[in-house]
């Protein structure tokens, strides 16, 4: 058994790395057993309720049960023994939930439905994570159990509401943990830490079981360490709820995936009120986005600035006070004052009001998803800056509002968010950038953000980890199709047109299994080849695309006879969707399996004209 399996307090692992000790022979029994809270643990005010030996014991129980179930499989439950944790405003089966309010507290009987997703798919839920109260704020201070630390210096925010659920992913304690983000609290304390936030599309992750603050808005948001690991997370969580009123089904073929060179826009005019660190980050991580072959281009924000102030100076805080009522009703003052004072701006309001801001919402919505055609997500700075505590609690609305700018638009104009690391300001805080896009872009963010955090390999959280190298992301996106091209329909032949003006994306220069013949076809034009699997072959170089689903039966119906598509198997034992040719089709072909390829092939002629 490897170090891996035998350590007994691992932190600052990734889901893979846990799969991977589980799969040496690790026992979730030994590597969970210091998450337990203990009587004399040092007081981490980043919890609100650390699991307890009887909690652990019957979740370990039921995770027994669903490896018999899954036939002693542990692939078959992608977070098998895999620690998370959960804002306390989402509900678990026998915990408290108080939304950082003892007054408020109650002891639900079900889980959220994310949370009995991601137990039914064998992670372990280790503790309840501190929020500014109610989620109201973006700071992580406004809390009775106290302001939780940023991760790299104590005297700064850690970013809210969800700071608690950030700096447990930050030190490496839960691999990953949920959030809520209405106005910025899935992404903010993100940046704050150096992790990875994702903000899903409205709908795609269930609210049934959260405690809300804005229930229009609201979503339940991811923290990691890495976006493998928030995308892997979304994918068990995420799915239409029946339970959940604002719950809406991914259309089919809805995330388009991104060119080679993604389009992305940049605000033509940032703020950071000062801070010059902040945009000094900001400048490198734009060189960076070019130097790697995105196309940058400025447009105009004030769409999204008019859309964000709407947010907190709009009749949006009623709903807020909606949340809160019979509480502010029975004893206000358990509500902390800031919070208070921000929900009681509702009496500020009418019915009137409320139509008159949602009309200017759908305008202003209108005007940004405009702004954004032609683009494949919008990139601005996580924050514009980040201040201590004792700032914070000098001036606590000013600065709040300010890390929203960037942020508080996102739900309101329904659109999906990614913030991941961009780099280390001069003084050694984290900074980072927010990838944004159309609603259902999700798929699509994930995985530009993946290659992002790759070439940008900063440290995992603040746990001074290095990134793993990640494995080769081989599988599609549920809204493509993998194709194999073997001819006519290569990068730079005539017909490879027909692929990327349908978005299709190149994935890999590949090969066959070693048994396919190819022949050059007969009375073609332009030119084409004819792959055959036959008893003897060799292996023939392909390219591979992925088709968007809704584009894919077009570019089937293109294909005339005798080809067509079929299933291939190439060298590495993948099985992909690829062109194949009738028997029919091979009268008077030459057989050319000896060049390896179509491109070999023609270069022969070439030569031989020459």
């Amino acid at each position: 058994m490897n170090a891996a399996a035998t350590q007994k307090h691992p932190a600052g692992w990734t889901i893979a790395q846990w799969q991977a000790a589980y799969r040496d022979g690790a026992q979730p029994e030994g590597l969970l057993a210091g998450h337990v809270a203990a009587p004399d643990d040092v007081e981490d005010n980043a919890w609100i309720r650390r699991v307890d030996r009887a909690q652990l014991d019957e979740q370990l129980d039921g995770l027994r049960l669903l490896l018999a179930a899954a036939g002693g499989d542990i692939s078959r439950l992608p977070l098998y023994g895999v620690p998370f944790a959960i804002k306390d405003n989402i509900d678990a089966a026998g915990w408290p939930t108080t939304a950082a309010c003892p007054e408020f507290a109650y002891t639900p009987q079900e889980d959220a439905t994310v949370v009995r997703r991601l137990r039914a798919a064998g992670a372990i839920l280790i503790g309840k994570t501190n929020l500014d109260q109610f989620a109201t704020g973006l700071v992580g201070t406004r809390s009775p159990h106290g302001a939780v630390a940023n991760t790299f210096d104590p005297a700064y925010v850690s970013g809210g509401s969800s700071s608690g659920s950030a700096s447990v992913v930050a030190r490496g304690i839960a691999a990953f943990s949920l959030g809520t983000d209405t106005a910025g609290s899935g992404r903010v304390p993100a940046g704050f830490n150096n992790i990875v936030g994702l903000k899903p599309t409205k709908g795609w992750l269930s609210t049934a079981g959260v405690v809300p603050a804005c229930r229009t808005l609201d979503c339940v948001s991811i923290f990691a360490l890495t976006v493998d690991d928030a995308d892997k997370v979304a994918q068990v969580a995420g799915g239409y709820d029946d339970a959940d009123p604002y719950s809406r089904p991914m259309p089919v073929g809805a995330s388009l995936p991104w060119p080679k060179a993604p389009r992305l826009a940049v605000p033509a005019s940032l703020e950071f009120f000062g801070d010059s660190q902040a945009a000094a980050v900001f400048d490198d991580a734009v060189r960076a986005l070019r130097a790697e072959g995105a196309e940058v281009e400025t447009i105009d924000f004030a769409p999204f600035s008019e859309l964000a102030a709407l947010l907190y100076q709009g009749p949006w805080v009623a709903e807020r006070f909606a949340a809160v009522e019979s509480l502010w009703k029975e004893n206000p003052g358990a509500i902390n004052p800031v919070v208070r004072g921000i929900v009681e701006q509702a009496a500020n309001y009418t019915a009137l009001d409320a139509f008159k801001a949602e009309y200017r919402r759908a305008e202003l919505t209108r005007q940004i998803h405009r702004a954004l055609e032609g683009f494949d997500a919008l990139v601005v700075p996580t924050s514009p800056s980040i201040y201590t505590i004792a700032q914070l609690e000098a001036d606590p609305v000013t600065l709040n509002s300010r890390l929203g700018v960037y942020t508080n638009f996102a739900n309101l104009a329904d659109l999906s968010a990614l913030a991941v690391p961009a780099g280390m300001r001069a003084d050694g805080l984290p900074s980072g950038i927010t990838l944004i896009g159309l609603a259902w872009q999700d798929r699509a963010l994930a995985q530009f953000g993946r290659q992002w955090q790759a070439r940008r390999g900063l440290p995992l959280g603040a746990t001074g980890m290095p990134l793993p190298t990640l494995a080769a992301d081989g599988a599609p996106s549920a809204d493509t199709v993998r194709v194999a091209v073997v001819g006519a329909h290569l990068t730079g032949m005539p017909l490879n047109h027909q692929l990327t003006s349908r978005h299709a994306v190149f994935v890999e220069k590949t090969a066959t299994a070693g048994d396919y013949r190819l022949f050059a076809l007969a009375n073609t034009t332009p030119p084409k080849p004819g792959l055959v699997k036959m008893d003897s072959g060799a292996a023939i170089e392909v390219e591979l695309w992925d088709v968007p689903v809704t584009a894919f039966g077009a570019f089937v119906a293109e294909i005339p006879a005798p080809l067509g598509i079929g299933t291939l198997e190439l060298a590495d034992g993948r099985l992909v969707k690829g062109f194949i040719c009738e028997p029919r089709g091979l009268e008077g072909a030459r057989d050319i399996t000896a060049f390896g390829g179509w491109r070999a092939y023609l270069a022969s002629l070439n030569a031989a004209t020459c």
